[in-house]
């Protein structure tokens, strides 16, 4: 997992140990943000960039 370049929601919950749900709403929240890519109905998110944006959270 940590190789690829986007991850579904039940890969980046596991990758970054948060729910599926909370990324769910963060990603449909955030649909025009760099690390969300929608193809058809699957949310896809762009591992690198998501990992910069957790770094400068305190909490999701």
């Amino acid at each position: 997992i940590w190789e690829k370049y986007t991850l579904t929601i039940e890969e980046a919950s596991k990758y970054f140990r948060i729910g599926e749900k909370k990324l769910r709403k963060l990603a449909e929240e955030n649909i025009d943000a760099g690390w969300v890519i929608v193809n058809g109905n699957r949310i896809q998110i762009k591992r690198k960039q998501f990992e910069k944006i957790i770094d400068t959270l305190d909490e999701i």
